[in-house]
């Protein structure tokens, strides 16, 4: 099994998992991502069967392969996100297919299931659950996964609303491995305070959708360029589930905006559903206001390594006088 944090962190250049992006995240974005020395992962449902997502699968070990046999060097392992919800009537043959071919990192969402770790760990990997409040860290807990992302205010997808400050400091009472930090976090400044408040890795996804492996359309990439903290609105309206969307996609499909909380609650639709109004639809989180171009994977992750060096020599630097 991968040794959280040792095993892992060996073959990373920085402390970073790109997120699993509905319908954005693809094969290339997951090679680039772990060619580049950051984890790189999908949804296994971005693939509409099981016969795709094997596919996708060899594509991605092939590529990775393909880097290591030719650089010497090692990857950064891959992982797959898997909804664990009875409105997944996949999960059980897109896991069979993660035992087949030894996926590195399973990341679990709406729903942690005890069976699922032990199966994961049955060939040596890892799993990850996302959470958005204590209740669900501790559930996931007790069903024995290794690590928890803390998916706060401000997130792209799926968010919360709790503080990152808040949230850390609940999950770190009832979970003492590896925790994960989402929400906002946009450049290796942000990477650094993400560690400085207690998370062992950053979490990133709207910044990884503004580059040119992603299967996002130019028009989306745009919109993330172009939009700004206010332009981002949080509902349950979309499907039945909290998440993060640009309001000028919402707009453009009819919804009407208003400063309502919303409630919360479970997915009302099928995942057939939920796709269809993803694909219109357009998630992003606060962080979109310190995005401002495209470039390759490899290019941001070299931004974001002299950003986060550079930020944890300017915080030494600073916090010298008080020691």
């Amino acid at each position: 099994m991968l040794n959280v944090n040792d095993d892992l962190d060996a073959n990373l250049a920085l402390p970073v998992f790109a997120a699993p992006m509905f319908l954005v995240s693809g094969p290339e974005i997951v090679i680039a991502c772990c060619t580049s020395g950051v984890v790189g992962s999908f949804p296994a449902l971005n693939q509409r069967t099981s016969e795709g997502f094997e596919e996708w699968l060899i594509e991605i070990n092939e590529g990775i392969q393909k880097f290591e046999s030719e650089t010497g060097k090692k990857a950064a392992p891959y992982a797959v996100n898997l909804i664990v919800h009875k409105t997944n009537l996949r999960v059980q043959a897109d896991l069979a297919l993660c035992v087949k071919y030894k996926v590195p990192i399973v990341i679990t969402s709406l729903g942690a299931v005890s069976q699922l770790v032990d199966t994961v760990h049955s060939y040596g990997g890892l799993v990850f659950h996302d959470i958005i409040k204590k209740r669900h860290a501790e559930k996931a807990a007790e069903a024995g996964v290794d690590g928890l992302i803390c998916v706060c205010t401000g997130a792209g997808g799926h968010a919360g609303n709790t503080s990152p400050f808040a949230l850390l400091s609940e999950v770190r009472k009832v979970f003492k491995k590896t925790i994960l930090l989402a929400g906002s976090i946009s450049t290796g400044t942000d990477i650094a305070s993400a560690l400085q408040m207690g998370a062992d890795y950053a979490y990133m996804g709207t910044r990884f959708i503004n580059t040119s492996e992603s299967r996002a359309t130019e028009e989306y990439k745009q919109m993330i360029i172009d939009c700004e903290v206010k332009d981002i609105h949080y509902t349950n309206k979309v499907s039945g589930v909290n998440a993060n969307f640009m309001i000028p996609s919402l707009t453009k499909a009819g919804f009407v905006i208003d400063d309502t909380n919303a409630n919360g609650g479970d997915l009302k639709h099928g995942i057939a559903e939920e796709a269809k109004a993803w694909k219109t639809i357009w998630s992003a989180g606060q962080g979109v206001t310190s995005i401002d171009n495209i470039p390759s994977t490899k290019e941001l992750v070299g931004t974001l390594k002299n950003e986060f060096t550079n930020a944890i020599e300017s915080q030494i630097k600073n916090t010298k006088k008080y020691l």
